[in-house]
């Protein structure tokens, strides 16, 4: 070999090597990178949204998805401008922003339709019991797939989905594993299990992280804790006595009382109520037998979420022992079903999650009627 040729190909291989070396030392993206908080709510307790330094793609992690769930956490990476998945990170993968939604609750259709994104939705849990006007509209577009444990997956195939939303009840979703099977993205989205009514409505900043409507979800989510607040104080300062207040009725020979502290003792509390079952239960509903809760109505000034009730009369016939209670003769019984499709939904289930400002507002008019000008928009008065 002529050594004058050689030294300058050791030197160049020499080099490549260094080069090689050096780029295969790079550090590649691990989801401990996401360490940058994108959104961290306010109130709600089960979601978070992190990314990482100049990249564009983000981590949803929504945390005990489920009652009994403990550090549970379930995450969706939204992958953007072609950034790799991070190393290790073994949850869902979006890609890119949704723009075809299947939603099992209806309370992500109001979610949806709160930040404008209601068209994307191209399928549903129950149609006939969506109260949204744009998916009433497009009802032969819009994919029934049925509910949990009998989901028409062929439909769902058929529908394209970006993603599926999902909620868990008492463990995880069945429909996970066929989901993954069908390599189908799907988030759980947990705001049932939210204490605060505000914690419920700040979800839709989650929702809208999917659609790529972030800012648009932060702002309309940051008009909500203002209006509530601004209802409550007035409640406040007025200094007014609070009536005894009951709610619910029987559901499978029980009566099922809220905990203190839940979303309902929450809203009546801020609306300035009392509810009368004052037992501390921890942060589950309780069972009481007929006769306690007919002893409650009779120290109640007002009863509220009387079930499909829709008239007094309905009222008597179904609880007879109640009818001579003084809020029974006095016609102090309230619903919250004023926006009930004929198909048996129930507005007051999916908007009014994302409008608690308003259902505190219906609330107020009930317990003190001369602090409220505006109509009910989800209560109505039986007669």
């Amino acid at each position: 070999m002529n050594t004058n040729y050689a030294l300058p190909f050791l030197a160049a291989v020499t080099l490549l090597g260094f080069s090689s070396c050096a780029g295969g030392s790079s550090a590649a993206v691990t989801a401990d990178d996401y360490d940058v908080s994108i959104y961290t709510p306010a109130y709600a307790s089960g979601f978070g949204i992190v990314g990482r330094e100049g990249g564009r793609s983000v981590i949803i992690n929504v945390t005990d998805p489920w009652q009994g769930a403990d550090s549970v956490v379930s995450g969706l990476f939204v992958r953007r401008g072609g950034e790799p998945v991070p190393d290790g990170f073994g949850g869902q993968v979006l890609e890119g922003d949704a723009s075809r939604i299947v939603a099992m609750s209806s309370t992500h259709v109001a979610m949806l339709g709160a930040i404008g994104a209601d068209s994307l939705v191209v399928g549903v849990s129950g149609l006939g019991y969506i109260s949204n006007a744009n998916i009433r509209a497009r009802e032969d577009e819009v994919g029934d797939v049925g509910y949990d444990g009998n989901v028409n997956y062929e439909m769902l195939v058929s529908l394209d989905p970006d993603i599926v939303l999902l909620y868990g009840v008492d463990g995880a979703s069945p429909m996970e594993s066929k989901l993954t099977e069908l390599g189908i993205p799907y988030m759980y989205v947990g705001d049932y299990l939210e204490e605060s009514p505000l914690g419920k409505a700040e979800w839709m900043v989650a929702v809208a992280e999917i659609t790529g409507r972030r800012e648009q979800g932060m702002e309309t989510f940051a008009g909500i804790p203002a209006r509530y607040e601004a209802i409550r104080r007035k409640v406040a300062g007025a200094r007014l006595e609070a009536p005894a207040v009951m709610v619910n009725t029987p559901y499978a020979g029980s009566w099922f009382m809220p905990p203190q502290g839940s979303y309902i003792t929450t809203l009546i509390a801020d609306a300035g109520g009392e509810l009368v079952y004052k037992a501390d239960t921890g942060n589950t509903s309780v069972a009481i037998d007929l006769e306690e809760a007919y002893r409650l109505t009779s120290g109640a000034d007002v009863w509220i979420n009387v079930g499909s009730a829709t008239s007094m009369e309905e009222i008597r016939r179904a609880y007879p022992k109640v009818a001579d209670t003084e809020c029974v003769a006095r016609g102090m019984v309230y619903n919250n079903n004023l926006r009930s499709q004929p198909g048996g939904g129930n507005d007051y289930f999916e908007s009014g999650v994302v409008e608690p400002d308003v259902v505190l507002r219906d609330l107020v008019k009930i317990f003190h009627p001369q602090l409220v000008e505006e109509d009910f928009h989800y209560y109505r008065k039986l007669q």
